[in-house]
């Protein structure tokens, strides 16, 4: 089949331009808002005033322009702008947009965009070479069977995601009820705080709380096991585990993944499931599914013999927050926290049947956003599978 220069099917857009005073943050796109491989965006955290930016149109196709191999491509749901560091391109009435989407989403066209891109440390794609990117001609309707079959794999995960977030969201909302705010179901039924149930001044944290509670420290709710140095753990034969990065826990495993031997100690090894902390970079907590695979250190696998995982990983998300701003003061090249921080981390803990009991009405949400997140994965897996036989013409959807 033809081939066709990316430049034959649109162009950029340059002169078309809007007020960020008309924008907002939704609608405000920066390279920084935009996600990696190819997770598509969120809201902008801060918006330039009195500036003029390049406007988009819906089903444009937004390409960071910075460090192109992070992979970030959206293609816009509604108007907005942009700026100087996102490529604007549209498609000409021959070429369908989704399908133009997809070209630039494949693997190869990032390769060959770092391949013409420019300078070292933060490398910047060449517009030039970007348009002599070659692509197939498919007729126009077999453009839209191929954009509307990748794109209906992508919808499902957004929609799963979004589900996730509400999901969680009300299971969180629950947690802070009865052990934020304390207005867990007494022996009666009503909410015990705002019942009139006793409290009690606790001298450490300076506040009043359940009488009968605790107060520890997340490091004695929870085992914390650090992951190993895997760069001295490589594999000597084809047996081997893939290694749980932090990258790993963004965008589970890929071609790019690092292996190790499979005689690791089993308490490094993961487990879909298993609470995991990255205590160094991003300091985020999640529940894994991306298969067995081996924790690298600046990672902690989370576990207790005694508090179900709903309890401990709440409270720690709930500390994540102040464990940023303790990151932020210490001026390493990544923030990070330390076992002590952990230690001095103090929470307040319930009697343990009032923790089982949330659990028990917890857990099936914990199931399910597993499940969703299990067929993100799958789903993703299945796109990568069909972007680069789709778009070299090994399969052919044929339009009717």
């Amino acid at each position: 089949m033809r081939k066709v220069k990316l430049s034959t099917c649109g162009n950029y857009v340059l002169s078309s331009k809007i007020s960020t005073n008309n924008l907002t943050p939704e609608n405000y796109i920066t390279t920084d808002n935009m996600l990696p491989d190819k997770a598509g965006i969120i809201y902008s955290e801060n918006i330039p005033k009195n500036t003029r930016v390049t406007q988009f149109l819906k089903d444009d196709i937004l390409l960071s322009n910075i460090r192109p191999y992070f992979k970030k491509i959206w293609l816009a749901e509604y108007t907005g702008g942009c700026s100087a560091d996102v490529l604007v391109f549209r498609t000409n009435d021959k070429y369908d947009p989704k399908y133009i989407k997809y070209c630039l989403s494949q693997d190869a066209f990032f390769a060959y965009d770092m391949a013409g891109s420019k300078g070292s440390k933060m490398p910047r794609g060449d517009k030039n070479h970007i348009l002599n990117f070659e692509l197939l001609d498919y007729d126009i309707a077999t453009q839209k069977n191929i954009g509307n079959l990748l794109l209906s794999i992508d919808n499902k995960i957004k929609i799963n995601n979004k589900i996730n977030t509400e999901l969680e969201k009300f299971a969180k909302t629950l947690y802070e009820y009865w052990f934020i705010q304390f207005d867990f179901p007494d022996e009666f039924g009503r909410p015990y705080k705002s019942s009139g149930g006793k409290m009690i001044y606790n001298k450490e944290l300076k506040r009043e709380i359940p009488i009968g509670w605790e107060v520890k420290s997340l490091y004695e709710i929870a085992d914390y096991t650090n992951g190993l140095a895997c760069q001295n753990y490589r594999p000597v034969d084809e047996n081997f585990y893939n290694v749980i990065k932090i990258k790993e826990m963004h965008e589970g495993f890929s071609t790019d993944t690092e292996q190790t031997r499979i005689d690791i100690p089993e308490k490094y090894i993961v487990e879909n499931g298993d609470i995991l902390f990255s205590w160094s970079a991003t300091l985020e907590i999640q529940q894994w599914v991306g298969g067995k695979g081996v924790l690298n250190q600046h990672i902690f696998k989370v576990t207790s013999e005694k508090y179900p995982k709903s309890f401990y990983y709440f409270m720690i998300k709930d500390y994540i927050r102040i464990f940023k701003r303790i990151a932020e003061t210490r001026k390493t090249t990544m923030g990070h926290i330390t076992i002590e921080h952990l230690k001095q981390a103090k929470v307040v803990v319930p009697p343990i049947d009032l923790v089982i009991k949330l659990d028990k009405k917890i857990r099936f949400i914990f199931n399910l956003i597993q499940n969703n997140r299990e067929e993100c994965q799958n789903l993703t897996k299945l796109r990568e599978f069909l972007l680069p036989v789709l778009m070299n013409g090994q399969v052919s959807i044929i339009a009717e």
